[in-house]
């Protein structure tokens, strides 16, 4: 298996809560999770449980079938077999903005940025989009909007976006949109935060931003993600699942999981050594 080559701070991290059967707080599960395209098994019986108040990966070589699962998990296609929970309940045939509504979220599911809004105008139309269902009320009085201001200028700062609150998205760094993006998704308050590949296109220094800013959101809330960035997977991640072949290969932190034999034949043979 490859070792990371980007330089991220690592950081001891906690676990969840013991309770429940397995002995910890589960926040989502799979149980024989299954999506077969023509034939082909993309995602062959995966069981997962993510573990309350932690990051959790999801990561392997191309082809393992990473983004077929998360797409199943964030509800964007449906099993052909399995089921999935969140807090206990069966969400297996929910939709996307049906399930967004109970706290599981992904960023960049509804958080859309608009090009020539500024930061603080995008959140706030995200913060609109909380309070008031489906419709943006883009008709509204200026005086009630500006009600909102506080509450986004809030969500700003913690994305580390204040000294760019009135400047329009368009003129962001790729790595601050995506910051941007992720203040948006926090303005519909998610208990559970899924993240696909979200340092992807990046230069080192939006990859040590954008990580800084996963620990931050972290603190209270419950992240999976997917991603590529092996020294992001190690200096965030308390639990690491490693898909190959659409099946679950191994599980554990990312020290276990490095020096699995499985893994790294999995990894070189794939042409990451």
């Amino acid at each position: 298996m490859a070792q990371p080559t980007t330089h991220v701070e690592e950081r001891p991290r906690g676990g969840g809560t013991a309770t429940g059967a397995t002995g910890q707080d589960i926040v989502l599960s799979t149980e024989g999770l299954t999506k077969e395209f023509k034939g082909f098994r993309a995602v062959n019986g995966v069981t997962l449980e993510v573990t309350r108040g932690t990051i959790h990966a999801l990561i392997g070589p191309n082809g393992a079938g990473k983004t077929t699962c998360f797409n199943l998990l964030t509800k964007f296609l449906t099993p052909s077999a399995g089921s999935i929970r969140y807090n206990g309940r069966d969400i297996t045939g929910m939709k996307p903005a049906d399930v967004a509504r109970l706290g599981l979220v992904r960023s960049f599911q509804i958080s859309a940025v608009f090009p020539h809004l500024t930061v603080k105008e995008n959140v706030r139309i995200a913060l609109q989009r909380r309070k008031r269902g489906d419709s943006f009320d883009f008709w509204r009085s200026e005086t009630v909007l500006r009600a909102l201001n506080q509450e986004a200028l809030e969500l700003v700062e913690a994305v580390g976006l204040s000294d760019f609150a009135d400047i329009p998205a368009v003129e962001l760094s790729y790595g601050r949109k995506r910051a941007l993006e992720i203040a948006t998704t926090l303005a519909l308050e998610p208990e559970m935060l899924l993240l696909d590949e979200p340092m992807a296109g990046m230069g080192h220094e939006d990859v040590d931003r954008t990580a800084a800013l996963i620990r931050r959101v972290s603190a209270n809330r419950t992240i999976l993600m997917v991603e590529h960035n092996l020294s992001v997977v190690a200096s965030l991640s308390d639990r690491i699942t490693v898909l190959a072949r659409g099946q679950v290969l191994a599980e554990g932190d990312y020290a276990t999981v490095s020096k699995d034999p499985r893994v790294v034949e999995a990894y070189i043979g794939a042409g990451h050594g």
